[in-house]
């Protein structure tokens, strides 16, 4: 068992029991080649989260302070994360992330770049604009639908891959396509927490 698939395995044990993960649209994650996983940010548990709940195995961009505390360093580079400087302008960084893509992986990234405590979709970055118009990638929005508390459910929605064929034709700009990235994302939270009142 290689590194990823234990550290999958150790945070599945853990994260989803403690917080009673409900999945839904996994069916809408491509099975093969390259896809790009945007969701909302609101926990430094959000990459592990992800990571545990698609079938595939997901690559990270991940802030760089999460690599200064030994444990996060450690969980994050068990779920195959590497860190990113704020803004999402490391040009390392960037590179490595599409040469992932190149190589038919999946790529997750946390558009908002910092945490949106109050659970509120954020304004997001233009490099997952960047990364979603220069390649080929699937583009699927997630929402994660919190908060963190132990025992109380959490759901993470996944939803239909965004056709960025316009967009890439059109030569939109970054900041264009992430802000339809969010406002997809903000659909699926609403959509579904509004479902969860009704039921």
């Amino acid at each position: 068992m290689n590194l990823y698939k234990l550290g999958k395995l150790v945070c599945s044990l853990i994260f989803y029991p403690l917080y009673r993960i409900k999945v839904t649209g996994k069916e809408n994650i491509p099975k093969d080649g390259p896809v790009i996983i945007c969701a909302n940010h609101i926990s430094n548990v959000d990459p592990p989260v992800v990571g545990i709940t698609n079938q595939r195995d997901v690559y990270f961009l991940a802030k760089e302070e999460l690599f200064k505390n030994r444990f996060l360093e450690k969980l994050m580079k068990s779920i195959n994360a590497f860190p990113i400087k704020r803004g999402m302008r490391d040009r390392n960084a960037l590179r490595k992330g599409l040469g992932i893509l190149k190589e038919n992986h999946v790529l997750g990234l946390f558009p908002e770049g910092s945490r949106q405590k109050n659970g509120e979709i954020g304004k997001g970055l233009a490099g997952a604009g960047f990364f979603a118009l220069r390649s080929e990638a699937a583009i699927v929005p997630c929402a994660i639908i919190g908060p963190y508390e132990k025992f109380k459910p959490l759901k993470v929605v996944y939803g239909k891959p965004i056709d960025m064929t316009g967009y890439r034709e059109q030569k939109a700009s970054a900041q264009v396509v992430t802000d339809r990235i969010m406002e997809e994302i903000r659909q699926l939270q609403e959509f579904h927490s509004e479902k969860s009142v009704i039921t």
